[in-house]
């Protein structure tokens, strides 16, 4: 894939066919977000694939606060990623000690990077994907045990787009930018 070209095609699929996804797929497009970058090379951001049916309605019925779209992108979806982060790392010294002055902020940063590294490897193997951010997060916690050590960032649908949506309309980059001299 180039990538100023992945950057610009990939989208956020929401209706997705029901073929499977390898387990060697899901490895691969991990293996390739490992390399998003982070807080001092902290690399905390941690996957989980969730493949059981029952499993993924559960985390549907229960975690998402109602949300009828999250809801049925879970349930669709051949694999469901649950992306965490470890706690305390991003944007601290060893000490405890805060690096910056985003404090604990840093943290969901880093999880954005990895996350859009995962969604730009699995769209390179003619895979879609979309960020959900509506979920109750102690709930989806308890479902998948979680350890209190990682914090949930995001939920990931994951599977072969059954269609791709057309480009949203992009703000000018004169909007965008501003070029201080």
């Amino acid at each position: 894939m180039e990538l100023v070209k992945g950057i610009k095609e990939r989208r956020s699929t929401r209706k997705f066919t029901d073929q499977a996804v390898s387990e060697d797929d899901i490895r691969e497009i991990v293996a390739t977000a490992a390399y998003a970058p982070s807080w001092k090379n902290t690399q905390t951001s941690r996957y989980i694939a969730v493949v059981n049916p029952e499993k993924k309605q559960e985390i549907a019925d229960t975690c998402v606060m109602g949300f009828a779209g999250n809801q049925r992108i879970i349930g669709e979806a051949p694999v469901l990623i649950v992306e965490t982060t470890v706690n305390e790392r991003s944007g601290y010294e060893r000490d405890g000690s805060f690096s910056t002055s985003k404090g604990t902020h840093w943290q969901s940063y880093d999880a954005g990077l990895a996350g859009e590294a995962f969604c730009l490897a699995a769209w390179e193997k003619g895979l879609g994907t979309v960020i959900m951010g509506i979920f109750e997060e102690e709930k989806v916690k308890e479902v998948l045990q979680i350890p209190e050590t990682e914090s949930v960032s995001a939920l990931i649908a994951l599977g072969y787009p059954e269609e791709v949506p057309e480009a949203p309309k992009r703000k000018e980059t004169e909007v965008l930018l501003k070029i201080v001299k």
